[in-house]
């Protein structure tokens, strides 16, 4: 009976031990899948917190490129306002004044202003009248018989004045062409 209950014991001894170590398997198999699970979860987690975070910069970076965009007149008003207020007082004196000539003096000294306010901020005329044609800075009104041969394909008058702003063009000049 003794070698009945040991083969037995020994069989169970086996079993148990196939057992167990299927369990371990089981156990060791589970924790990588949930190591690998937690993996994903921490990736997604951090995917997502990068995604929102990328949104919030372009709604903030959206929102400060439209304040700019409003603002940035600003400083060419606030530069421009002295000249607004030496017109004001231009036209005041204008309604007591008998004589022209002081009128127009200072009417002369308030352009001058406004012309240099406008060049420190860039602005500057673009020359025309005697210039080549050129269709980067004139715009042709029209074509006139030239009055003498070298004033062909040059700019003769200039109808309206052209602008450039920091070497951009921001009005061309119109004007009429020699033919």
């Amino acid at each position: 009976m003794n070698t009945e209950n040991t083969s037995e014991n020994a069989t169970e001894n086996v079993e148990n031990t196939d057992a167990a170590a299927n369990e371990t398997e089981q156990a060791q198999e589970l924790t990588a899948e949930e190591k690998l699970q937690a993996e994903v979860q921490q990736l997604n987690d951090k995917y997502l917190r990068l995604y929102a975070e990328f949104d919030n910069y372009k709604r903030r970076t959206q929102k400060e490129r439209v304040e700019l965009l409003q603002t940035a007149g600003k400083d060419v008003i606030v530069s421009l306002l002295p000249v607004l207020d030496d017109f004001d007082r231009a036209l005041k004196a204008m309604e007591s004044a008998s004589e022209v000539a002081p009128v127009k003096e200072g009417v002369l000294l308030v352009s001058t202003k406004l012309k240099n306010t406008l060049a420190q901020k860039g602005l500057k005329d673009v020359e025309s009248i005697s210039q080549p044609f050129n269709t980067d800075f004139h715009e042709a009104i029209t074509n006139i018989p030239a009055p003498t041969e070298d004033l062909k394909g040059k700019v003769i008058d200039e109808v309206e004045k052209g602008y450039t702003l920091n070497d951009n063009v921001i009005r061309f000049a119109k004007v009429v062409v020699g033919a």
